[in-house]
């Protein structure tokens, strides 16, 4: 039982007890005072009525018209005059019940004790004259007083329970504060809580809060060590930017997904007698104009997600730039005049060359177009741009390509691929489950790399996403095995998206702890708030909530403890060779320790060969898909 329920049953106890005490004390005060009452009546009476007796001079019959005059009046049970001869005369009357219940006078008796008095005529004894009231009417003062004391009382416990109620929301505070700050520890997040001044909730508060600091501080330190690792293997040491090997990794890593890139723009930039700069500027001075212009190419990685920068050589630099016409719209242009203001200052020119990605394509491919862009650039002027694009296929606009993505919802063109990923000794833990889209009437679905880019454009990503979680959900209950569903980040904002499958998985909890939903690592960096409210919201039901793609972003999330993920996926480019790369290695192994450390369990993805499988599992890592893990 709850400690607070228990509080209020013992207030409610206490209460009870005062409240019944009261009433009882106050009827036994009340038995005992009607009682002497009673007995001071008939001993007062009997003297009264011996005196008017005693003026009768012993006359027997008017002794007994007086005795009848008085019994008449109705408050007595008994009058009763004894002669000195032994001769008696009597009046006796039963009163009408007053209405009291017979247990109130079974457990409150009142005795009516006699009053009795002598009757005289001067010296001359004449008799006694004894008289006894009846209870009835003291019975039903009793009765009334009763039932005003426990009103009365229970007036009083009323107030006493608001004033109770008022002291018990003041200690609840604080225990509820405590209560939600563990169970936000075991969701794997760590949050502090206003300490109270109540001595004991205060040291108990002050444990959890420095308990909960620590492993913060832990945590901080493990991301930083994760990323120290992540640079000294994936980055260039000068700029901060992806080195040559990973930016092809992460490049090819892009057009292999199901959600990569369909289309936009690989741009490639070469400055211009570096060599030369070198010795008319200064090392420091050249260095300082390199890192200005990788914080340019930073700017435009951050405005979106799956851009890409990366340092090639000494010399040249990369930018991908996600969405079809980018090379061909403002985008290169504003990059180019924003390069030219950051390079001018020392001196140094530059080379632009630009294409465009093609719905199909490879990151080798795509390269080998940008250098002959590149190559073509170096004969022009400084910050022109040398643009290779192929013509953009026929889309009829936004409104076509959602009457396109409509009419494939309506006709059911839809379909979700499975693709294991497989933990240690190749058990399975989930079905990837991508959803693909038949964009025209008999046409192959295709993979989300064409569909979501028109999705996103026409706002109509909540309701393919739901159709793949109802494929998924459909899929799990024919044959219980667990499937993960990726959703676009628009969809979390989406609030009847949200509430249809929140009720969808509260009506079956069995489907939803076979269920795993994850989102990209940029959504965690777009809104951080929207991710966490919705892990807050579904994780309770059994679901498992994670992030994918990850790795280069995750040292940059803004208190990645309490996002409360299940798993991190890495992506395929962080895991790409791994068995070759010490570095990398580290990496991963901090990063599983560092999501270990919030409860999280760490996936790789895209593994082509078995010793980097092997690699990753000694890492620590959980669980791999990609090619390796798929059957032949």
């Amino acid at each position: 039982m709850p400690l607070i329920r228990q509080v209020w049953l013992l207030l409610f106890a206490v209460l009870g007890l005062a409240v019944g005490g009261a009433v009882v004390v106050n009827l036994l005060s009340a038995r005992d005072t009607l009682a002497d009452q009673v007995r001071l009546k008939n001993a007062d009476n009997a003297q009264a009525l011996a005196l008017v007796l005693s003026q009768q001079r012993g006359d027997t019959a008017l002794i007994g018209l007086v005795i009848k005059a008085q019994a008449d009046t109705g408050h007595y049970r008994s009058i009763r005059f004894e002669a000195a001869d032994g001769s008696t005369v009597e009046q006796r009357f039963d009163g009408a019940p007053a209405g009291t219940p017979g247990w109130l006078r079974a457990l409150l008796p009142i005795a009516s004790e006699p009053g009795v008095a002598q009757v005289s005529d001067g010296w001359r004894a004449l008799g006694k004259v004894t008289v006894v009231t009846h209870v009835e009417h003291a019975y039903a003062a009793l009765w009334r007083g009763g039932w005003r004391a426990l009103l009365w009382m229970v007036l009083v416990g009323a107030l006493a329970a608001l004033v109770a109620r008022a002291g018990v929301r003041r200690l609840q505070a604080p225990l509820d504060a405590t209560v939600a700050q563990a169970q936000a520890l075991a969701d794997g997040r760590y949050v502090t809580v206003a300490e109270p001044a109540v001595p004991e909730l205060h040291r108990v508060s002050a444990a959890m809060n420095t308990m909960v600091q620590r492993v913060r501080g832990l945590i901080e330190a493990e991301a930083a060590q994760a990323d120290r690792w992540r640079r000294q293997a994936h980055c260039d040491a000068l700029t901060g930017l992806p080195h040559r090997a990973h930016f092809l990794d992460r490049l090819a890593a892009l057009a292999a997904r199901e959600d990569g890139a369909a289309g936009g723009a690989l741009v490639l930039l070469r400055v211009a007698d570096l060599d030369d700069a070198n010795r008319r500027l200064g090392r420091h001075e050249v260095d300082a104009a390199l890192r200005a212009l990788a914080a340019a190419l930073q700017t435009e990685v951050d405005r979106g997600p799956d851009a890409l920068a990366g340092r090639l050589n000494g010399t040249d630099f990369a930018l991908f730039l996600p969405d079809r016409g980018q090379a061909s719209d403002d985008a290169v242009d504003q990059l180019a005049a924003t390069l030219r203001a950051r390079l001018a200052e020392s001196g140094l020119d530059a080379h632009l060359g630009a294409v465009e990605v093609p719905p199909t394509w490879t990151a080798s491919t795509l390269l080998a177009q940008a250098d002959l862009a590149l190559a073509q650039a170096e004969s022009g002027a400084p910050f022109e741009i040398v643009r290779l694009a192929e013509p953009a296929p026929a889309g009829g606009g936004e409104q076509a390509w959602r009457d396109q993505l409509q009419a494939a919802l309506a006709g059911g063109r839809t379909a979700i691929a499975e693709f294991p990923l497989l933990g240690v000794g190749g058990t399975l833990v989930h079905l990837e489950c991508p959803l693909r889209v038949g964009l025209a009437e008999g046409a192959a679905p295709v993979p989300a790399a064409r569909w979501l880019p028109m999705a996103l454009r026409t706002r109509l990503t909540a309701p393919l996403d739901a159709q793949a979680l109802h494929l998924a959900l459909s899929a799990i209950a024919e044959d219980q095995r667990p499937r993960c569903v990726n959703l676009a980040p628009p969809s979390l904002l989406d609030p009847d998206f949200v509430d249809n499958l929140r009720d969808r998985l509260m009506a079956a909890p069995g489907l939803a702890q076979q269920l795993w939903l994850e989102l990209p690592e940029a959504a965690a960096l777009e809104d951080r708030r929207a991710l966490q409210a919705f892990s807050r919201l579904l994780r309770p039901l059994g679901v498992h909530f994670g992030l994918e793609h990850a790795g280069s972003q995750l040292h940059r999330l803004e208190r990645l403890y309490e996002l409360g993920l299940d798993y991190v996926k890495l992506d395929a480019a962080v895991c790409t060779g791994l068995v070759d790369n010490a570095a990398a290695q580290e990496f991963v192994r901090g990063t599983v320790r560092l999501l270990a450390g919030m409860g999280a369990q760490t996936f790789a993805e895209g593994v082509t060969r078995a010793e980097d499988a092997d690699a990753l599992f000694a890492c620590g890592v959980a669980g791999v898909t990609g090619p390796w893990a798929r059957p032949a």
